[in-house]
């Protein structure tokens, strides 16, 4: 059935095919047994996949939240919506669909195109909820981000913007990731001796949530937003005392450290505190709220 050229009903809407839809929303089975495919649960947070869709019956059930359903139940739960808005979502006019790129474009020509409507304060129940998830305060986010309309190839989406010192906007929704022009650093000058570093604004805003109490101008801070801007940071950051590095722990992130502490005994590389986990924020994200009350001490 040829979906696209009307407005789905409800019940039409219940036929989409439930793999297929996890797919376009970036959701990959971890296991098929038969029938059942086994997914890493889209609606929370866990390490052994219990959210299951029986694909014979189209039905999904996810085991740690007792809930399950149709295409319809997940989508309402997934993003937050009404049932229309959802039609909407299927219709390909819902704003925090997922943008579908032809592979040819270069990711730099995809970011060419995306073109800022606007900004205004976060408020969208989809985009909270992400920040939930993310374990990073709303009051934080209010503090140093903005809720983005943007337009992609003709459609308009909307996601949580981070504006970096040239006036772009780094860009991220439950399941898109992307700039818009032009692209640079994000720095924070508090006039202090010490500059934090860190690769991407979910780390800086995990870490300044972590460190809502301190002054303000305890630290300055640089988000790369990009380890290709490393060298245009350099600047800013060795004009301080010390240079804390909180990049990612995969070989990028990694391997740009080294480069770091190869320039000047000021850097230092902090990213041993969450040696288990991709960044700082996934570490944080991975702390139950009993070691949550204790992370900050360990960061003094």
């Amino acid at each position: 059935m040829d979906f696209s050229k009307n407005k789905l009903s409800v019940s039409e809407a219940k036929e989409i095919d439930m793999v297929h839809f996890l797919a376009g929303l970036g959701y990959e089975p971890a296991k098929i047994r038969n029938n059942d495919y086994w997914y890493h649960s889209p609606l929370r947070d866990e390490k052994t996949p219990s959210f299951k869709v029986n694909r014979r019956l189209n039905r999904w059930y996810d085991h740690g939240l007792g809930k399950g359903g149709n295409l319809v139940d997940f989508g309402i739960l997934f993003h937050g919506c009404t049932v229309s808005e959802l039609l909407q979502n299927l219709n390909g006019n819902f704003s925090l669909q997922k943008p579908v790129f032809q592979q040819s474009f270069a990711r730099e020509e995809q970011e060419k195109q995306i073109k800022i409507l606007g900004d205004f304060v976060l408020s969208s129940s989809a985009l909270l909820r992400y920040l939930q998830q993310r374990q990073i305060p709303i009051d934080v986010a209010d503090h140093y981000c903005r809720e983005v309309r943007y337009e992609l190839s003709g459609k308009v989406y909307y996601g949580i913007g981070f504006k970096n010192d040239l006036g772009g906007f780094e860009i991220r929704n439950p399941y898109f990731k992307a700039s818009s022009s032009p692209k640079g650093i994000t720095s924070f000058d508090n006039n202090a001796n010490e500059v934090i570093v860190f690769e991407g604004f979910t780390d800086f805003l995990s870490f300044t949530a972590i460190h809502q109490q301190d002054p303000e101008d305890r630290f300055d801070f640089v988000v790369l937003n990009s380890i290709s801007f490393f060298e245009t940071a350099r600047p800013f950051m060795e004009r301080h005392k010390a240079i804390k590095l909180y990049l990612d722990r995969d070989a990028t992130g990694q391997n740009c450290s080294r480069y770091a502490l190869s320039l000047s005994a000021k850097y230092k590389d902090e990213s041993s505190l969450y040696q288990n986990h991709k960044d700082f924020n996934d570490w944080v994200m991975n702390f139950g709220k009993f070691e949550k009350k204790h992370i900050r001490h360990r960061l003094r």
